[in-house]
This record gives structure tokens, sequence and C-alpha cells, in this order.
């Protein structure tokens, strides 16, 4: 019996053949979640297929990355250009509790599990030619704090980390959202720290790259974090290209997640 019984997945959206939606209820959720999954053409006929892991901010759910964001199109053209390798991108919604769940863990639900640990084993109970033992993590925004946090706290897993526009510390959720810090501090104070999971995973932690837009009001925090794993001796790579906490900046952006993911397999 299929471990996941429950899942609903979508024929190709019309109009969008490589786009999927994707509904379950997983191991560690108390209600079912979606999410939407990008194919690349022939993907029935490869092997090892590589997972990205593509998480939304806050207010955001499954298909800001597409209808927002316009990934299906800037994926279709890097891989026809050979600028991305073929690959599976997941959007999955952070488990839609409030106004953004930070990817955490609270008492209503394992909002971290089910990243990392129902999403993958569902896809690849529904595509054999599917690798998830390892996976790419990438975000915006709050999503970037989610990619890079449980990238660094599940290293061994991740094969790498990229972050748009992050928030660096989910006490800045309270500058977007009308709930206190310690709304996300079920987990405990060090185990939602960017920087515990940095030093504790020094010796192993994956290729990590983030970015923010110089007119961002989350640049010093990106900035600082920048000097914290400086300082930490945490090999990244950080960069600022003039822009906004918005679309347009995301969706020119999200281009060196995906050639990022490409440099990475290639290595």
């Amino acid at each position: 019996m299929p471990r996941f019984p429950n899942a609903q997945l979508s024929a190709p959206i019309p109009g969008n053949e490589n786009l999927r939606f994707l509904n379950f209820r997983g191991d560690v959720l108390p209600q079912r979640a979606d999410v939407l999954i990008y194919l690349p053409p022939c993907a029935e006929k490869l092997r090892h297929l590589p997972l990205l892991l593509l998480l939304h901010g806050v207010y955001g759910c499954q298909w800001n990355w597409w209808l927002n964001g316009s990934i299906d199109r800037t994926a279709t053209k890097m891989l026809r250009s050979g600028d991305m390798p073929p690959i599976m991108i997941a959007m999955p919604s952070d488990g839609l509790w409030g106004d953004g769940t930070g990817y955490v863990p609270h008492i209503h639900g394992n909002y971290e599990k089910w990243i990392v640990e129902d999403i993958p084993a569902c896809l690849g109970d529904l595509f054999p030619q599917l690798s998830t033992n390892r996976f790419f993590l990438a975000g915006l925004s709050m999503g970037g704090f989610g990619a890079m946090r449980l990238g660094m706290k599940y290293a061994s897993r991740t094969l790498g980390i990229s972050a748009h526009s992050s928030v660096t510390d989910l006490a800045q959720l309270s500058r977007f959202i009308p709930y206190p810090p310690e709304t996300f501090l079920f987990a405990g104070e060090r185990d939602i720290s960017l920087l515990h999971w940095a030093e504790t995973n020094r010796s192993h932690l994956p290729p990590l790259r983030f970015d923010c837009g110089t007119e961002d009001p989350l640049i010093e925090d990106n900035r600082r974090l920048h000097q914290e794993l400086t300082k930490l001796d945490v090999s990244h790579k950080y960069e600022e290209f003039p822009g906004n906490h918005d679309w347009p900046y995301w969706t020119e952006h999200v281009r060196s997640t995906l050639a990022f993911c490409k440099d990475v397999l290639e290595r």
C-alpha cells in the first residue's frame, strides 16, 4: 500500500503542460496541503532527476512562483539554452497556517518536516525517476529563511541552498505579519537560529548562496548575516543587486537559483 494513498495528482495544466498540482495529507500536518510541480519536458524518460524545493514568503502559497514569478517560463527558457539542468521544481505551500508558518515546528503542526520529509517522500512515490535522498532548497523572504535554516539543519540531505531577500531571523516577520516573535519559538531559540545551524554543521554544509536588493528593507539584515557567516568561516556567496522586496526582483533573480543548481550538479 502506498504511504500516501490520499495523494491527488492533477493532469498537466492546460496551456502549461509542464505544471501539475499535488494535494495530500502527510504524517506531520493535521490537514491536506498543496504542492505545485514543474516537470521538465520528457521527464518520464529521465533517471535520477534532481529535486528543487522552492519556498514562498508570507501571505503566499504554492502558486506564487508560477503566477507571480513566471517560474515555468524562466525554467523552460533556461533548459532550452542549457543554463539549467533538467530538474523537478516542487513549490509547496508552507502549510497555510496564519500569514506564514516560518517553515518551523508549531504546536499545531510540524511545518518543517512537511517540507523535508513528507513532500520528498510523496513525490518519490509518484515519480520513480526522482532522486529524493538529497535535494536543493531555495526560497524568497520567509522562504529564504526556510531554505537556509532547513538546508543547514539537514545538511546531509541538502545538495545546495539558494535564497533571495531573506528574512534572517524570524523576529523580523513581525514587520510583515501581526504576530509577536514568540509565535515561532515552539522549537526553541537555538533550533530556529540560522547561525546556530551554520556553526553546528559547519564542517559539512552544502553550497550556499544568497542575495538581496539594495532597496530591500531586509538589506541590512542580509549584510549582517553575510558578516556573521564570514566570522564563522562558513563558505558562502552573497550578492547584492538593484531592487526591492517584490516580484520583479524575484522573477529576475530566481535565474541565479536555477543556474546555481546546474553549477552544483556539475562539480
